[in-house]
């Protein structure tokens, strides 16, 4: 079972390994969706080493909490946090993209660890309800956990699956926005308005938590208090930084898929390297 009793230096350092892992994906014949796999990177971390409830060598535990990539595209913070907490050997990371590979350009069910195949965006939020709901009815302490992405949140499919889960009261169902406020086509806020999203959340019957998702004690604080209200599911809204870590990425919609050349590669490794010096 994955250990509770990490430190957050630890963390830390599992977190920026990721995020290399993540460059070097986006170095690959294909490129990555590098921007939304960065910001992601804290909570997955997170997750995966301080919260979930997983046996990485027993993958299809019966006992285990559930999670469920909806944003797909940011597959490779997924992959990269797999392998850095035993689900496969962290050198499967450099065969991201090519044929026959484990690790495809979306999560498919082939990969140890993946309980979905995502990526069409909308779905992710029903398929996390659907197993908490499952588990709610048999009586078992599963718990499921989704992230999604911001610009996500403009399909309507999420809007039906957020008041299913509030009217069963679904609260071993946790929910996680990562709002960097950007999607492929730019900001959130200029193709459809999300805001104001908290109150949106709570009207549909949701507890809702806000954060700093790129703070690794306050999303362990929030994430190891679940339920945040006993009898509703919770949503945290986690506010970060598309392409985080890597200060040409910073809030660029250029981030958003990048195939790096060697020269951009390299680059991008010595201002994440730099930030993390600075930061420690």
């Amino acid at each position: 079972m994955t250990r509770v009793d990490v430190s957050t230096a630890e963390l830390a350092e599992r977190a920026h390994r990721a995020r290399e892992a993540v460059l070097a994906m986006g170095a690959t014949e294909h490129g990555t969706h590098v921007g939304g796999s960065l910001s992601a990177v804290d909570m997955l971390t997170v997750l995966y080493g301080a919260v979930l409830r997983l046996r990485p060598d027993d993958p299809e535990w019966p006992d285990r909490d559930w999670f469920v990539l909806s944003k797909g595209h940011a597959s490779a913070a997924l992959y990269a946090v797999l392998a850095e907490h035993g689900y496969f050997p962290p050198e499967e990371c450099h065969t991201y993209g090519r044929r026959h590979s484990r690790l495809a350009g979306h999560p498919l069910r082939r990969l140890p660890g993946v309980e979905f195949p995502t990526g069409s965006l909308g779905h992710g939020l029903s398929l996390a309800a659907g197993v908490a709901l499952a588990a709610a009815r048999t009586g078992r302490s599963n718990r499921a956990f989704v992230l999604l992405g911001d610009g996500e949140l403009q399909e309507g499919s999420n809007w039906e699956a957020i008041m299913s889960a509030a009217q069963l009261g679904l609260d071993n169902l946790t929910a996680l926005v990562d709002r960097n406020g950007w999607q492929i086509s730019g900001r959130t806020e200029e193709s459809v308005g999300l805001e104001p999203l908290a109150d949106r959340w709570r009207h549909f019957g949701w507890t809702v938590v806000e954060t700093d998702g790129h703070d690794l004690d306050a999303l362990r604080a929030v994430l190891g208090a679940l339920p945040a209200t006993p009898g509703r599911p919770t949503v945290v809204l986690a506010k970060t930084v598309k392409g985080r870590g890597v200060p040409i990425f910073e809030d660029r919609k250029k981030s958003h898929y990048v195939k790096l050349t060697p020269r951009l590669h390299e680059r991008a490794l010595a201002g994440l390297r730099a930030r993390r010096r600075n930061q420690t």
